[in-house]
């Protein structure tokens, strides 16, 4: 409202527009502070539980009884979620049967080879509680980048503060990385969010400079589409509809399509 009434007075004294300029710089800090805090409490709360969490044996005779583990059978997440939500409730078909120990087809899914280990057996959520945690961490960077497109009107103000934000991002996930921290969409780890949310950064910047500075509208007509039916979209891949279609499609025999190529 005190912007607002700062609007309509502008044109009568000149101070009444810096004034108003402050407010909404400190309404972008005060934005910007909150998210970040928020972001670091639950990378925080994301990581003690991670490595701090105490994961013992558990069912399909899988041996555990350690701390810290990533890995695809003892780790933390799988943990609460079988606590929280149940064995039963978990996605049955889990990325790492995939792997090479547990499909003899890898890296597509495949009977089990003659010596795999029994946690192959077992199910597993991507989307789980625990990984839920830093999904909303990379929810508040994307707000981030929105911020900036609403508080900063210039083209060289939004791209620095893109790039610094996205670079450093990119940079810290791959320090991260190499501390042993490994990239692990399944556990969506704290390098997994750090390499990604930057990644997208840089692409959206490179796309803004593209559209919005260079005016290559017609460029990006698909991309408008897909950020216009995004659900429709996700949709169509969960459900496995438009691979069926894409497979559907195909050169010489029906093994040559888009799809099978691609995987």
């Amino acid at each position: 409202c005190d912007i607002g009434h700062m609007e309509e007075d502008e044109h009568l004294n000149p101070h009444i527009g810096e004034k108003r300029h402050v407010v909404l710089m400190e309404g972008n800090f005060i934005e910007f502070i909150d998210g970040k805090a928020v972001a670091l409490a639950l990378t925080a709360i994301y990581l003690s539980l991670l490595y701090g969490l105490y994961v013992p044996d558990w069912n399909y005779q899988v041996k555990c009884g350690l701390r810290g583990d990533t890995g695809p059978s003892c780790n933390a997440v799988g943990m609460i979620d079988r606590k929280i939500l149940g064995i039963q409730h978990l996605y049955n078909r889990p990325i790492y049967s995939r792997t090479k120990q547990c499909s003899i087809n890898s890296p597509d899914y495949g009977p089990l080879p003659p010596d795999a280990p029994s946690w192959c057996r077992a199910p597993f959520d991507p989307e789980g509680l625990l990984s839920s945690v830093m999904a909303i961490v990379t929810c508040l960077i994307g707000l981030h980048y929105g911020h900036i497109i609403v508080h900063l009107k210039d083209h060289r103000s939004r791209l620095s503060q893109w790039m610094i934000a996205s670079f450093g991002l990119v940079l810290f996930g791959v320090v991260f990385d190499f501390s042993g921290m490994h990239i692990n969409k399944a556990l969506y780890t704290v390098s997994y969010v750090c390499v990604t949310a930057g990644a997208a950064g840089i692409l959206f910047a490179g796309i803004y400079v593209l559209v919005d500075m260079y005016g290559y509208k017609r460029s990006i007509v698909v991309l408008e589409w897909m950020g216009m039916n995004a659900l429709l979209i996700y949709i169509l891949i969960a459900c496995n509809i438009l691979p069926v279609i894409l497979q559907g499609f195909y050169w010489g025999r029906p093994q040559n399509n888009i799809v099978s190529i691609s995987i």
